[in-house]
């Protein structure tokens, strides 16, 4: 395989309106992670009626932050005080997810939740969003990094109509090289959803087998993405992403988000007891019966397992 190659599925206009999986994906997304968040409430014995009230609030705050968390890097370079317009311009996953935590925080907090254990739990929708949310970026084929030889690379061919933002990158057959391919890219998003896909599936392993202290499981998805995203990105330079310095903002932000992720573990580690249904039942296990299949042989799943 000389490398991946299938046509994109361009963006829709419809009169005023853009239509594309992109959005779709990003939706279907959220509400896949929040339905699985949901679920393992229920399996640990919560009520996730309180979360269930954290919907709307989540989903506001991520698109704020998703939006202004590009503002530092427009500001520094001379977009003035349209970087903040909170309906216009670009968006960042990071910023989404920063949004999101940080105003699920504040609810969480007045609504009395048992704020760790939630942010635990998180993890795994976060990541799920993440898995799910790429399947738009690759279906209008966006985010793509730097030329690269690498057979899972991806190939523009002449006639291929990518996400706006790669417009430069598209060619006609007269403006294709002798092999009549426009060039071949790092398929960053693709990328990205393997690594989310490694990462929900550590996740897992951790929640079954070796149960951390409250907090620190989250934490092991800040590190983990953020760092994730620090790599990545480097793929990205130069290809239009808001800079700073030799870094993108992307970048700049994700690796502070993996040095927080790493603090955190090592903070709760000391602070916190370890994940167990005796610690459950101190936080509110019980208040919601159990679903049908844990009652009948899945008991497993509603707590991770003691250890040592």
């Amino acid at each position: 395989m000389a490398a991946i190659a299938y046509p994109p599925i361009p963006v829709w206009e419809i009169g005023p309106l853009q239509f594309s999986l992109h959005g779709v994906f990003a939706a279907v997304g959220f509400f896949a992670g929040f339905w699985l968040v949901v679920r393992l409430l229920e399996r640990r014995g919560f009520d996730p009626a309180g979360f269930h009230s954290l919907a709307v609030w989540i989903l506001i705050g991520g698109l704020l932050g998703a939006r202004l968390l590009t503002a530092p890097a427009a500001l520094l370079d001379g977009a003035g005080w349209a970087a903040l317009n909170p309906v216009v311009g670009n968006y960042s996953i990071m910023g989404g997810f920063a949004g999101g935590i940080v105003v699920g925080l504040w609810r969480m907090r007045r609504s009395g939740l048992p704020i760790l254990l939630h942010l635990d739990l998180a993890g795994f929708g976060l990541a799920t969003g993440t898995v799910v949310g790429r399947i738009g970026d690759l279906a209008i084929v966006e985010h793509l990094g730097r030329a690269t030889t690498a057979a899972w690379g991806y190939e523009v061919r002449p006639g291929y109509d990518l996400a706006p933002q790669h417009n430069g990158l598209e060619c006609t057959v007269a403006e294709a090289g002798p092999d009549a391919i426009c060039g071949v890219y790092h398929h960053v998003a693709l990328y990205d959803m393997v690594g989310a896909g490694i990462l929900l599936a550590v996740l897992w392993l951790i929640y079954r087998r070796a149960p951390l202290r409250y907090g620190q499981l989250f934490s092991v998805w800040v590190a983990w993405y953020g760092l994730q995203r620090f790599v990545l990105d480097s793929l990205r330079f130069g290809m239009g992403d808001a800079t700073l310095g030799g870094f993108t903002w992307n970048q700049v932000s994700a690796l502070g988000g993996a040095a927080l992720g790493a603090a955190l573990f090592w903070w709760f580690g000391r602070r916190r007891p370890r994940a167990s249904a005796e610690e459950d039942a101190k936080l509110g296990a019980g208040s919601a019966p159990a679903p049908q299949e844990s009652r009948t042989g899945e008991d497993h799943l509603r707590h991770p397992p003691e250890v040592g």
